[in-house]
């Protein structure tokens, strides 16, 4: 956990958005949805696909961030991406047919 946030603190993307999967799961440290966030918004700006679609789905539930749905829809196009393409394509469907990600959410 050390080094990775030390490389996290050094502006390592890849790392940012590793960090930020470790909160929102919780996995080695206290499940912490807002530093998720955070640490998927640094990767994002700096254009890294997966960390976008983290936002965005972060932005369709309010995970860590005010719900926004609109902010979401402009994110999870970035997932469109290989490995994200029919993720992205069935979030920004449900949006638009205004049934949010909750929904989705508990469904599995």
């Amino acid at each position: 956990l050390r080094l990775y946030t030390q490389a996290a603190e050094q502006g390592d993307v890849i790392v940012h958005y590793y960090l930020g999967r470790c909160y929102r799961l919780g996995i080695g440290m206290v499940h912490d949805e807002k530093k998720a966030a955070r640490l998927f918004r640094k990767a994002a700006k700096q254009g890294f696909a997966a960390a976008q679609f983290a936002l965005g789905r972060c932005f369709a539930v309010g995970a860590g961030v005010v719900q926004d749905e609109e902010e979401a829809v402009t994110l999870l196009p970035a997932g469109g991406r290989p490995g994200f393409a029919k993720s992205a394509a069935r979030s920004r469907r449900l949006l638009r047919a205004g049934q949010g990600l909750r929904q989705e959410r508990r469904e599995g």
